[in-house]
Formats: C-alpha cells, structure tokens, sequence
C-alpha cells in the first residue's frame, strides 16, 4: 500500500494536464499512487489519461461534480495520506516529501498545506491577488477559528490524513466550490493543521475556474454559513471569550452580506443585527447593514 493516494480530478483541462503530471512525477518523495478521476471530459483528457502507464484511470459515466468526484476516489485508494491535485495546477518536486515529513513529526496534524502562487494559463505567476486573496497561509497550530474567516486551504496544497475522512466522512456533494472549505473545517474541528512555508504549489487562474461562478459561490457561502455558525458557539474550552465573540460576529456579518446577495435582504438585515449586538465597534456591519435598503446592484458595487 503506497503511503500517499493522490486523487487527480480532471475535467477538460488537457491543455493543462500534461505539466500537472510532470510535476507528480518529479515528486522527491516517491512512495504514492496516482489515481485520476475524469468527470466526463471530452477535450481528449480522458485518451491521454489512459496511455499514461503509472495512473490508474477512472473515469466517471457522468459529471459528478468535484466533491463527489474526490468521494469516488477516496473510496477507491487505501493510502496513510490522500494528497488533492487538482488538473491545471502544478506542484514543485518537495512538496509531498516536506508535508509527509511534517505529517511524521506531528501525529496531531491531520491536514498538512503549503504555500504557494498564483500562476497564469501559460504557467507564468501572477502578482497581486488575482483572485481577490493572497495565497492562503496557516501557521502550524489549531486554525479553527481562522477557517470562520475564509477557507485558507487551496484544495491542491493539502495532504490529509486518511484517517481524518474515516472519523469524519466524505466531502459534502452538495457544495458546487465550497465543499473544499467545509471539509477543512470538520478536520479542524479535531486535529490541528500544518504549513510548510515554501512556495510548492502554483494555483492556475484562468477564465474557466469555478470560483468565477459567483452566484453558485455566493449559494455556496450562505450554506456553509448557516452550517457554521452552532459549531462556533461551545468553544470556551479552546479559545479566549473574545476571539469567539469576533468570529461568531464576523460569521454572521458574511451571512448577511451572502445572504443580501441572494435576492434576501431582509435575512441579511437580521443577520447583520446579530453581528453588530456580538461587536458593536465594526462600522462596516452598520454601513452594509443600511445598504441592504439601496438597490441589488448599488449593494454590490458597495462592496
């Protein structure tokens, strides 16, 4: 049994496909498995896949979306660790080895990323924040309030332990591109997460990634938020008073702002109430707040 099942999910990227397997192939730390998973491609990936002789192809019968998609390919490896390796991005040869290596000193880890950039369709970095975020970054240590903030696991920079989807179950197929965020969350919930602060893994930003889909996202956000927020309410025994009562307040103020841009003022009015009765001091709440009265497109150029 190799000690990394890497799950490559594809989907119509073979312009991209064949640099993202070289990368695996270059990998330092060589004890894995290349599984892909193709979600019903029919750009010539799925040809290519099965010509390649070290990947174990499967290739779904119909589009499952990413989260079920991932689930196909944890139920079909059996490795210590499952490594995400998503089809346009790219890894640098230590990657696996740094995390594994991470992995074996810390038995309280139970995800394990790493830093990385933004690259370009022609695999040229990108500066600034194309997306809107820098390249996320934890510290080693318990991230779970961090991850109420933004979901700060680039789903191509983790290694998790295979043990973490035994205790706590699969990805929740009903998430379009928030899935990734949720899982995080569940595993940060009992194990603590590791970061290797070298640039190992290039996310490509180009005009078919999912997070363009912003009304999908935004579905997403208001789901995951909803689901959040009783999970953060019982955690005195893990952090100060305070830190709780900023995250619980800042959870709520992005459900109002989600829930806003989802046609629901009203529910994004009572969701920004709620924040401002946890933290009265953050003027942006009261300043959103009032805008959910001005027109859907005012409030979202305000944002």
């Amino acid at each position: 049994m190799p000690r990394v099942s890497i799950l490559l999910t594809c989907y119509n990227h073979i312009r991209y496909l064949p640099a993202c397997v070289e990368g695996i192939r270059r990998q330092t730390f060589r004890d894995f498995e290349i599984v892909a998973i193709d979600d019903g491609s029919n750009d010539f990936s799925r040809e290519w896949l099965a010509e390649q002789p070290d990947i174990r192809c499967i290739f779904n019968e119909k589009n499952l979306g990413t989260y079920e998609t991932l689930n196909v390919g944890l139920r079909e490896t059996s490795g210590e660790f499952v490594a995400v390796l998503n089809d346009d991005d790219l890894w640098e040869p230590d990657k696996l080895l740094k995390q594994v290596q991470l992995m074996d000193e810390n038995p309280k880890i139970g995800l394990v990323h790493t830093g990385g950039t933004f690259i370009d369709g022609e695999g040229k970095r990108q500066e600034g924040n194309p997306l809107g975020f820098a390249f996320p970054r934890f510290k080693t240590g318990d991230v779970l309030l961090g991850l109420v903030y933004e979901n700060k696991v680039i789903a191509s920079a983790a290694l998790v332990r295979r043990e973490c989807f035994k205790e706590l179950g699969e990805f929740n197929r009903e998430y379009f591109g928030s899935g990734d965020w949720e899982m995080w969350f569940r595993v940060a919930e009992k194990y603590h997460f590791g970061f290797v602060d070298l640039p190992l893994t290039h996310y490509r930003v180009h005009g078919a990634n999912a997070s363009h889909k912003l009304e999908r996202i935004w579905r997403d956000d208001e789901k995951l938020r909803t689901w959040i927020a009783p999970r953060i309410e019982n955690l005195n025994d893990r952090f100060a008073l305070g830190e709780i009562k900023r995250a619980k307040a800042f959870n709520q103020a992005a459900l109002g702002t989600v829930r806003t841009l989802n046609g629901n003022p009203a529910a994004g009015r009572a969701a920004y109430a709620a924040s401002i009765r946890l933290n009265p001091t953050r003027w942006k709440t009261f300043a959103r707040y009032f805008a959910t009265f001005l027109p859907p497109a005012t409030f979202r150029k305000l944002l």
